[in-house]
């Protein structure tokens, strides 16, 4: 159908510390319907070391970027594979033309990798246009992504490795839902790892009426105004960990108190409430009672910087972007989405081409746009897979979840992870089983090479124990 011939290749990656060989393997794995007709082709990625023995001992990663609409790109060439985007040490767009570098931080003396491409993102296609609102669903996502796994287990003779997910942003939502998915199908895993989670997204969607974002954004707010240095120097001096604790304790407890009241806020609490929060997030005070106590996320990103003419990145607040009117009310675009587009995709196109011996005229949808607005959410509701990954672990109690979140996120902050992971139900005898880490960077808080090197650590170290 897409015309991708399967191809193998052979590499050897020399690294700082250690030379690795492996194999790769770039192809597509077709699905199909009861009646064996093929309804969509799945691109995927893999990475295998070479002689490593028993593969029953050998952990093997699947590995999903998020959107929905995001192919697996961002995870492959930024954090995970191989090989890296070579980006300024703290993430920042480099000047062009663009490289790739060996990925000294990568997973693979770890564990296999698989990247994979869901319906309508990097090569995967449906087989009819009309076949994509089959899979541009949460439900549809989640068995098809399901299925691909089956398929490709079998086909390369998997079923008895350790099996670890991995999943960045909407990514998350897809891979909770795939463990407590498969899991009823006899595919039980290992390991979990959330990446900038969004297992929940009632916390992280701004909805008219409803405060929680509201409560949860304030400290990745508070934490981009100590960044920027927007704040009294009191507050500034400090550590920003020690600074955060302050501000979720005041966010979770006197704001959150003060928002359920809602219009019997009396004028003095107002008052107090809008003075507390425009000291904790750099705003200025009359700017916080003009917006009713609760400051929308895109409006932040514009207003923090609006005397400098210069917004904040919503994937990542450390980010500063040229701004063309100072008036506006929202950002012209996200600047930390514009500094990594061109680098990942002008270096996807040239690896697979020249290093993989992917041989094709299709256009590599890096970011497919189209697929968001068409998304068919749960029976209109936002979705939660947290209760899917309750049930899994459940299920399986000796799988483990590593949780990584960047402190400058504004796409899916630490402190509503906190709330999604803290509002799982999850029983006290496994609740031991999630584990949480924290970045000094963003939503790809990968792309700082400090936050790169711990997430290495971390996970590597993850994979190791719940092999």
């Amino acid at each position: 159908m897409l015309g991708i011939e399967p191809v193998e290749t052979q590499h050897e990656l020399k690294l700082k510390t250690r030379t690795l060989k492996y194999t790769a393997r770039a192809g597509v794995i077709p699905l199909k319907d009861p009646f064996d007709e093929t309804e969509a082709e799945i691109f995927f990625i893999s990475y295998t070391l070479d002689d490593t023995g028993d593969l029953s001992k050998r952990p093997l990663l699947f590995s999903f970027n998020g959107g929905p609409g995001s192919a697996s790109i961002w995870l492959h060439l930024g954090a995970i594979g191989p090989k890296r985007v070579r980006m300024e040490a703290e993430g920042w767009m480099p000047r062009p033309p663009y490289s790739l570098e060996p990925n000294e931080h990568t997973w693979l003396d770890a564990a296999d990798l698989v990247f994979v491409d869901p319906v309508g993102t990097g090569f995967s296609r449906a087989a009819k246009e009309d076949l994509d609102k089959k899979f541009w669903n949460v439900t549809g996502d989640i068995e098809s992504m399901g299925e691909f796994i089956r398929l490709f287990l079998t086909r390369y003779k998997r079923w008895t490795s350790p099996l670890f997910l991995v999943g960045e942003s909407y990514g998350t939502t897809r891979v909770a839902g795939l463990a407590g998915h498969l899991v009823e199908k006899g595919i039980a895993f290992n390991g979990v790892i959330l990446i900038s989670t969004a297992i929940a997204l009632r916390p992280i969607f701004f909805e008219e009426g409803d405060d929680l974002p509201f409560q949860l954004f304030v400290p990745t707010y508070a934490a981009a105004a100590w960044y920027h240095k927007k704040l009294s120097p009191d507050l500034q001096g400090r550590e920003l960990r020690d600074f955060l604790d302050e501000v979720e304790a005041w966010s979770g407890g006197e704001y959150t108190v003060a928002l359920l009241k809602g219009d019997r806020l009396s004028d003095a609490e107002r008052q107090s409430i809008a003075r507390t929060l425009a000291r904790y997030t750099g705003l200025d005070e009359s700017y916080v009672l003009g917006s009713n106590l609760r400051i929308d996320i895109m409006r932040f990103c514009k207003e923090l910087l609006r005397p400098e003419k210069r917004s904040v990145g919503r994937l990542d607040a450390r980010f500063k972007g040229i701004e063309a009117i100072g008036v506006n009310e929202m950002p012209e675009f996200d600047v930390s989405l514009v500094a990594i587009k061109p680098p990942y995709t002008a270096m996807f196109n040239n690896y697979a081409a020249t290093d993989l011996g992917v041989q094709t005229d299709l256009t590599y949808i890096a970011l497919n746009d189209a697929i968001e607005p068409k998304w068919e959410w749960e029976k209109g509701k936002l979705p939660n897979t947290g209760e899917a990954l309750r049930s899994a672990i459940a299920k399986n109690p000796y799988m483990k979840v590593f949780v990584g979140q960047g402190y400058y996120d504004l796409a899916t902050p630490h402190f509503a992870t906190e709330y999604m992971i803290n509002h799982m139900n999850i029983d006290a005898e496994v609740r031991q089983n999630i584990s949480m880490a924290y970045y000094p960077a963003g939503h790809m808080f990968y792309l700082d090479v400090t936050s790169l090197a711990q997430l290495k650590h971390d996970a590597g170290a993850f994979v190791t124990s719940a092999a």
